[in-house]
């Protein structure tokens, strides 16, 4: 079973970008022409929320190095140690809505230094696929296209992460232990 999957997973990309050629050739879509289009139009929206990127990447930098992340982990400690979570997950369960690169470099770390198949490598990588990055998401797509007001995609968006971390947690402590 597993050389199949590995075999899978090795052919995927090639084949559906093979599908995609032979359709667009079978359709007659100038499939380059159209590819080069697409192109152009992702430049323009490169430019375009390029200025709240690095708005959200300051702001996050500002979070953590400012010393509030370790002022909130302090806060959070009496309560985490009453419902049994590790408070080396936090920073991650917060960080997630933010910036998926700031996340995936805090799972990772918390991966190589707990371990894959450990309680915390195990609430990371959950984490890390039960949530989005909400903030970032509202910020560069409600930016490239001008919506003002997100309020509502916001609370939603938050909301279903708070979801996602209590299931995570939830989950893995009912599977795993």
């Amino acid at each position: 079973m597993y050389a199949w999957v590995s075999l899978l997973s090795l052919w995927a990309i090639p084949l559906i970008l093979s599908f995609i050629l032979v359709y667009g050739w079978y359709k007659r879509v100038p499939v380059y022409e159209t590819f080069v289009d697409g192109a152009k139009g992702g430049l323009v929206t490169t430019i375009k929320i390029m200025p709240h990127l690095v708005a959200m990447m300051v702001a996050i930098t500002l979070f953590r190095e400012s010393g509030a992340l370790e002022l909130v982990l302090r806060a959070l400690k009496p309560l985490l140690t009453l419902l049994h979570v590790p408070a080396e997950i936090v920073p991650l369960a917060l960080l997630r809505p933010l910036s998926g690169t700031g996340s995936l470099a805090i799972a990772t770390d918390l991966i190589a230094q707990h371990g894959p198949d450990s309680l915390i490598g195990r609430l990371a990588s959950t984490m890390q696929g039960s949530t989005d990055t909400t903030l970032y998401v509202l910020t560069v797509y409600f930016g490239a296209v001008g919506i003002r007001n997100g309020m509502y995609a916001l609370k939603v968006g938050l909301l279903s992460d708070l979801v996602g971390v209590v299931a995570s947690v939830l989950i893995v402590y009912l599977v795993f232990l």
